[in-house]
Protein backbone atom coordinates (compact mmCIF):
# COMPACT_ATOMS: atom_id res chain seq x y z
CA UNK A 1 0.00 0.00 0.00
CA UNK A 2 2.70 2.10 0.77
CA UNK A 3 4.25 2.33 -2.89
CA UNK A 4 0.66 2.55 -4.32
CA UNK A 5 0.56 6.16 -2.11
CA UNK A 6 -2.05 4.61 0.10
CA UNK A 7 -0.44 5.87 2.81
CA UNK A 8 -3.52 6.22 5.63
CA UNK A 9 -4.39 2.78 5.66
CA UNK A 10 -0.29 1.72 5.47
CA UNK A 11 0.16 3.40 8.42
CA UNK A 12 -3.39 1.89 9.72
CA UNK A 13 -1.59 -1.68 8.75
CA UNK A 14 1.83 -0.97 10.15
CA UNK A 15 0.91 0.27 13.34
CA UNK A 16 -1.38 -2.60 14.11
CA UNK A 17 0.99 -5.13 13.18
CA UNK A 18 3.86 -3.69 15.89
CA UNK A 19 0.78 -3.99 18.14
CA UNK A 20 0.53 -7.60 17.66
CA UNK A 21 4.31 -8.16 17.60
CA UNK A 22 4.64 -6.51 20.74
CA UNK A 23 1.97 -8.86 22.18
CA UNK A 24 2.97 -11.95 20.65
CA UNK A 25 7.10 -11.97 21.32
CA UNK A 26 7.40 -8.53 23.66
CA UNK A 27 9.24 -5.40 22.79
CA UNK A 28 12.57 -6.49 22.09
CA UNK A 29 11.71 -8.98 19.52
CA UNK A 30 13.55 -9.43 16.46
CA UNK A 31 10.28 -9.95 15.08
CA UNK A 32 8.90 -6.81 16.53
CA UNK A 33 11.96 -4.84 15.00
CA UNK A 34 10.94 -5.66 11.77
CA UNK A 35 7.44 -4.11 12.43
CA UNK A 36 9.49 -1.19 14.58
CA UNK A 37 11.72 -0.74 10.55
CA UNK A 38 8.94 -1.28 8.50
CA UNK A 39 6.95 1.68 10.37
CA UNK A 40 9.81 4.05 10.29
CA UNK A 41 10.50 3.25 6.58
CA UNK A 42 6.50 4.52 6.45
CA UNK A 43 7.58 7.82 8.07
CA UNK A 44 10.18 8.13 6.60
CA UNK A 45 8.13 8.08 3.05
CA UNK A 46 5.87 10.57 4.30
CA UNK A 47 8.38 12.87 5.79
CA UNK A 48 7.32 12.30 8.85
CA UNK A 49 11.04 12.43 10.35
CA UNK A 50 10.76 12.83 13.97
CA UNK A 51 8.28 10.34 14.19
CA UNK A 52 10.85 8.43 12.00
CA UNK A 53 13.85 9.04 13.93
CA UNK A 54 13.15 6.96 17.51
CA UNK A 55 11.66 4.11 15.31
CA UNK A 56 14.94 3.72 13.41
CA UNK A 57 17.44 3.83 16.59
CA UNK A 58 14.48 1.29 18.37
CA UNK A 59 15.03 -1.15 15.47
CA UNK A 60 18.66 -0.73 15.81
CA UNK A 61 18.48 -1.33 19.25
CA UNK A 62 16.67 -4.15 19.23
CA UNK A 63 18.95 -5.59 16.38
CA UNK A 64 21.81 -4.88 17.92
CA UNK A 65 21.17 -6.63 20.96
CA UNK A 66 19.49 -9.55 19.92
CA UNK A 67 21.70 -9.96 16.43
CA UNK A 68 25.28 -8.55 17.63
CA UNK A 69 26.48 -4.92 16.63
CA UNK A 70 28.05 -6.75 12.84
CA UNK A 71 24.71 -8.62 12.32
CA UNK A 72 23.53 -7.31 8.52
CA UNK A 73 20.05 -6.43 9.73
CA UNK A 74 22.01 -3.91 11.69
CA UNK A 75 24.22 -2.83 8.67
CA UNK A 76 20.40 -2.51 7.12
CA UNK A 77 19.16 -0.30 10.14
CA UNK A 78 22.04 1.55 10.47
CA UNK A 79 22.05 2.66 6.48
CA UNK A 80 17.67 3.39 6.82
CA UNK A 81 19.40 5.59 9.98
CA UNK A 82 21.98 7.20 7.99
CA UNK A 83 18.97 7.95 5.24
CA UNK A 84 17.02 9.98 7.31
CA UNK A 85 19.74 12.00 8.69
CA UNK A 86 21.01 12.56 5.02
CA UNK A 87 17.13 13.75 3.99
CA UNK A 88 17.26 16.23 6.74
CA UNK A 89 20.91 17.49 6.62
CA UNK A 90 22.48 16.01 9.16
CA UNK A 91 25.49 15.14 6.94
CA UNK A 92 27.96 14.72 10.59
CA UNK A 93 25.60 12.26 11.65
CA UNK A 94 24.92 10.30 8.49
CA UNK A 95 28.45 9.83 7.64
CA UNK A 96 29.67 7.99 10.54
CA UNK A 97 26.74 5.20 10.25
CA UNK A 98 27.06 4.44 6.60
CA UNK A 99 31.13 4.17 7.49
CA UNK A 100 30.01 1.64 10.18
CA UNK A 101 27.40 0.43 7.69
CA UNK A 102 29.59 -0.37 4.85
CA UNK A 103 32.27 -1.90 7.46
CA UNK A 104 29.82 -4.40 8.46
CA UNK A 105 28.67 -5.64 4.93
CA UNK A 106 32.13 -6.00 3.71
CA UNK A 107 32.78 -8.19 6.06
CA UNK A 108 29.73 -10.36 6.38
CA UNK A 109 29.20 -10.57 2.71
CA UNK A 110 32.62 -9.13 1.10
CA UNK A 111 33.37 -5.91 -1.04
CA UNK A 112 31.64 -7.22 -4.06
CA UNK A 113 27.63 -7.65 -2.59
CA UNK A 114 24.72 -5.73 -3.60
CA UNK A 115 24.32 -4.65 -0.13
CA UNK A 116 27.48 -3.19 -0.13
CA UNK A 117 26.54 -1.29 -3.27
CA UNK A 118 23.77 0.18 -1.58
CA UNK A 119 25.98 1.54 1.16
CA UNK A 120 28.63 3.18 -1.48
CA UNK A 121 25.66 4.81 -3.47
CA UNK A 122 24.41 6.47 -0.28
CA UNK A 123 28.01 7.30 0.98
CA UNK A 124 28.61 8.75 -2.20
CA UNK A 125 25.59 10.59 -2.23
CA UNK A 126 26.13 12.34 1.11
CA UNK A 127 29.96 13.01 -0.11
CA UNK A 128 28.81 14.83 -3.23
CA UNK A 129 26.59 16.85 -1.20
CA UNK A 130 29.47 18.49 0.87
CA UNK A 131 30.72 18.73 -2.05
CA UNK A 132 33.72 16.14 -1.58
CA UNK A 133 33.89 15.23 -5.15
CA UNK A 134 36.79 13.05 -4.62
CA UNK A 135 36.01 10.91 -2.44
CA UNK A 136 32.19 10.00 -4.00
CA UNK A 137 33.76 9.06 -7.35
CA UNK A 138 35.47 6.04 -6.25
CA UNK A 139 32.73 5.07 -4.28
CA UNK A 140 30.21 5.78 -7.57
CA UNK A 141 32.41 3.32 -9.86
CA UNK A 142 32.67 0.70 -7.41
CA UNK A 143 28.97 0.61 -6.57
CA UNK A 144 28.46 0.79 -10.50
CA UNK A 145 30.65 -2.42 -11.02
CA UNK A 146 29.15 -4.40 -8.33
CA UNK A 147 25.27 -3.65 -9.58
CA UNK A 148 26.33 -4.59 -13.05
CA UNK A 149 27.88 -7.78 -12.31
CA UNK A 150 25.22 -8.57 -9.72
CA UNK A 151 22.13 -7.72 -11.51
CA UNK A 152 23.05 -7.00 -15.42
CA UNK A 153 23.73 -3.90 -16.87
CA UNK A 154 19.86 -2.73 -17.60
CA UNK A 155 18.98 -2.84 -13.69
CA UNK A 156 17.46 -0.11 -12.09
CA UNK A 157 19.97 0.26 -9.59
CA UNK A 158 22.81 0.59 -12.31
CA UNK A 159 20.55 3.66 -13.91
CA UNK A 160 20.06 5.28 -10.88
CA UNK A 161 24.34 5.06 -10.29
CA UNK A 162 24.77 6.19 -13.90
CA UNK A 163 22.42 9.26 -12.96
CA UNK A 164 24.58 10.11 -9.59
CA UNK A 165 27.71 9.50 -11.30
CA UNK A 166 26.71 12.19 -14.14
CA UNK A 167 25.66 14.74 -11.78
CA UNK A 168 29.16 14.84 -10.13
CA UNK A 169 31.01 14.58 -13.34
CA UNK A 170 28.65 17.97 -14.53
CA UNK A 171 29.85 19.56 -10.92
CA UNK A 172 33.64 18.41 -11.64
CA UNK A 173 33.46 20.50 -15.45
CA UNK A 174 34.14 16.62 -17.15
CA UNK A 175 31.53 17.36 -19.67
CA UNK A 176 32.42 14.82 -22.06
CA UNK A 177 31.37 12.42 -19.42
CA UNK A 178 28.36 13.35 -18.53
CA UNK A 179 26.10 13.10 -21.89
CA UNK A 180 26.82 9.29 -22.56
CA UNK A 181 26.17 8.61 -18.89
CA UNK A 182 22.86 10.52 -18.94
CA UNK A 183 21.79 8.38 -22.31
CA UNK A 184 22.71 5.28 -20.67
CA UNK A 185 20.83 6.05 -17.77
CA UNK A 186 17.57 7.04 -19.86
CA UNK A 187 18.06 3.76 -22.12
CA UNK A 188 17.78 1.97 -19.61
CA UNK A 189 14.69 3.48 -17.26
CA UNK A 190 12.60 3.16 -20.96
CA UNK A 191 13.77 -0.32 -21.55
CA UNK A 192 11.84 -0.72 -17.88
CA UNK A 193 9.19 1.33 -17.52
CA UNK A 194 8.55 2.67 -21.04
CA UNK A 195 9.00 6.07 -22.93
CA UNK A 196 6.16 7.90 -20.95
CA UNK A 197 6.89 6.98 -17.33
CA UNK A 198 7.34 9.77 -14.76
CA UNK A 199 10.34 7.99 -13.60
CA UNK A 200 12.44 9.21 -16.65
CA UNK A 201 10.91 12.97 -15.60
CA UNK A 202 14.27 13.42 -13.87
CA UNK A 203 16.86 12.22 -15.92
CA UNK A 204 14.97 14.16 -19.00
CA UNK A 205 15.16 17.18 -17.21
CA UNK A 206 19.17 16.80 -16.39
CA UNK A 207 19.74 15.99 -20.21
CA UNK A 208 17.57 18.99 -20.97
CA UNK A 209 19.97 21.32 -18.54
CA UNK A 210 22.99 19.62 -20.04
CA UNK A 211 22.01 20.46 -23.15
CA UNK A 212 20.53 24.37 -22.54
CA UNK A 213 24.07 24.91 -21.24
Amino acid sequence: MDEQGRYSEAEVYARRALELAEAEFGKEHETTGISVWNLAQLYLNLGRYGEAEPLYLRSLGIREKGLGPDHPDVATSLNGLAWLYYTQRRYGEAEPLYLRSLAIEEKRHGLDHPEAASVLNNLALLYYSLGRYGEAEPLYLRSLAINEKAHGPDHPEVASTLSNLALLYDALGRDDEVEPLYLRSLSIKEKIYGPNHPALTTILFNLAMLYDA
